[in-house]
């Protein structure tokens, strides 16, 4: 039987679990500063415990919530990609990026998914579980920790639909800005979404002050269901209703992913219906040249991408065309999966 892991516990939790096992409260404060602040990866680093309770906590609890199968570094950009096997012996990835003093690191927040985006390696996998809120903000402590370095940025936009996993989801960011903990700014965090509509309405009602990004992908309803099923229920225009709502509550832009796809939806029509269907949302707009997974789905051409960009010049709304880092080892996006 695993032990009970401690990643992911909030102080009121750990508080809950340091009572059950006979000490003071303080202790709880002392052990989430240590976990989530320090980094510390062993209960005998936390030199402030007592050597009994270091004792006890190390043969009662663990502290880690992942094991690393695998590491992978990109001979073209330096990113590097994460395989990480869970308590239940499924699998994960994620992957660390760079870009001038950013280090950025994307984040799964399930194992598969059940969005099944025809285009996405992670889609053909099916939804085999939700992560816990200790799985996800470990792979984050695990990575910095690995790399040595200060991680500045977090996209959730991994393997797995964000907003299916709202409530671990939202611990985990929690987690991610607290003072005590690894102290990101609440706009160095990008939670990623195909479009869970209400899931938008709450994120914005609740006044989250992390970024949204929305995968859009199509100009049409014909196009972006053959691509995205769950449009057949929450259509473009109710989509685009919905990250307008998020705008105006919160006065922050939201970021449209259009990935590009050779021959669906990378038109100069495309591109003239996607200037006129954001013109009066507050927005930015990622052009994402695909990255070959799927037999059925090619890559449009520079060209056509170049033409495309042009096309959009004139936009309100800033706009740049997105280059996977890491592509050569399958970890630029919509390229993570496991067999595990």
């Amino acid at each position: 039987m695993p032990f009970l892991c401690l990643k992911g516990l909030s102080v009121a939790e750990l508080e809950e679990y340091v009572k059950s096992i006979g000490e003071p409260r303080y202790r709880a404060r002392q052990i989430f500063t240590w976990m989530y602040g320090r980094n510390v990866d062993t209960f005998e680093a936390m030199t402030n415990l007592s050597k009994d309770l270091r004792l006890r906590l190390t043969e009662g609890v663990s502290l880690s919530a992942l094991e690393l199968l695998t590491s992978q570094k990109s001979a073209k950009d330096q990113s590097e990609k994460f395989v990480f096997k869970l308590q239940d012996g499924l699998a994960i990835e994620s992957v660390l990026m760079f870009e001038d003093n950013r280090a950025t690191i994307c984040v799964s927040t399930q194992v598969g998914c059940a969005i099944d985006c025809k285009f996405c390696a992670t889609g053909m996998m099916g939804l085999k579980r939700n992560l816990s809120d200790g799985e996800i903000i470990d792979q984050f402590l695990t990575v910095q920790r690995l790399k040595g370095r200060k991680i500045t940025n977090v996209v959730m936009m991994g393997m797995g639909e964000p907003f299916h996993n709202y409530d671990n989801l939202m611990k985990a960011c929690a987690l991610l800005t607290d003072g005590d903990g690894p102290n990101l700014a609440n706009k160095h965090i990008v939670v990623s979404t195909s479009g869970l509509i209400p899931r938008i309405y709450q994120f914005a009602d609740e006044k989250r002050k992390y970024r949204l990004a929305i995968s859009l992908n199509a100009t049409t309803d014909e196009v972006r269901t053959r691509l995205m099923p769950l449009n057949k229920r929450w259509p473009i225009r109710e989509l685009l209703k919905a990250a307008k709502y998020y705008t105006e509550k919160l006065g922050e832009p939201v970021t449209f992913e259009y990935v590009l796809l050779q021959g669906v939806n990378d038109t100069l029509a495309d591109a003239d219906r996607l200037k006129k269907m954001l013109d009066r949302i507050l927005c930015k707009v990622n052009l994402i040249p695909y990255n070959p997974t799927v037999a059925a789905y090619q890559r449009t051409s520079e060209k056509r991408i170049l033409a495309f960009y042009e096309r959009l010049s004139d936009m309100r709304a800033p706009v740049m065309i997105r280059w996977s880092k890491g592509d050569d080892i399958d970890a630029g996006c919509g390229q993570l999966a496991t067999n595990v």
